[in-house]
């Protein structure tokens, strides 16, 4: 399914003329305290739709050295490249294309309003390549917005809907109201652990 929400220029537009409202200048804090418990430095790391790239570079700071993030936007992917240029010692993957296309497979991928950025008749879409590019064990964490949108893009959704699309796919570690979000979006997030079966 096609939405002009995958639309390159679409997205290009948006942060070209820094229109993209949920940019929140900096990782959120419910993201960085998930970060900030990984051991693991090494682990394989996606971040799709990953916009300013914010928990890319709390990531590096921390030490973490198998990234990738991946855009849709050519105009904000060069931006990126920039940003993270003297990021050399640090294994940072940039790849400009469509998430639904990618093939590759990660120990963890970070949700950070990337879902509520496509047009939910993708969602079915989104649970089941995120299954596909997780490996055995790996997890999909984040947020996802619990409030409803007049229109969007975000969109939004509620716990009830999350359960019925991912509880097929993944076992469910965790799926719960968000204690630690910023001050504009307190009671209106919820923190993600899905997990694949090994």
């Amino acid at each position: 399914m096609e939405s002009n929400f995958l639309d390159e220029k679409y997205w290009d537009e948006r942060y070209s003329n820094h229109s993209a409202a949920w940019d929140i200048g900096s990782v959120s804090t419910p993201i960085k305290e998930y970060i900030d418990q990984l051991n693991d430095k090494s682990i394989s790391i996606l971040i799709p739709g990953c916009g300013n790239a914010y928990e890319a570079e709390y990531l590096i700071k921390q030490g973490f050295t198998n990234i990738t993030v991946i855009d849709i936007s050519p105009v904000l992917v060069a931006a990126i490249k920039q940003k993270f240029q003297n990021s050399s010692s640090t294994k940072l993957q940039v790849i400009c294309g469509d998430f639904f296309k990618l093939a590759q497979q990660f120990d963890l991928i970070l949700e950070q309003t990337f879902f509520c950025a496509l047009d939910p008749g993708l969602r079915t879409d989104y649970a089941e390549k995120m299954h596909e590019l997780l490996k055995p064990g790996g997890k999909l964490a984040g947020l996802l917005f619990n409030i409803s949108f007049e229109k969007g893009p975000p969109f939004g959704g509620n716990k009830q809907e999350y359960k019925k699309l991912f509880s097929d796919k993944f076992q469910i570690r965790q799926m719960e109201n968000c204690y630690n979000s910023i001050g504009p979006r307190k009671g209106n997030e919820i923190f993600i652990i899905l997990e694949v079966s090994k």
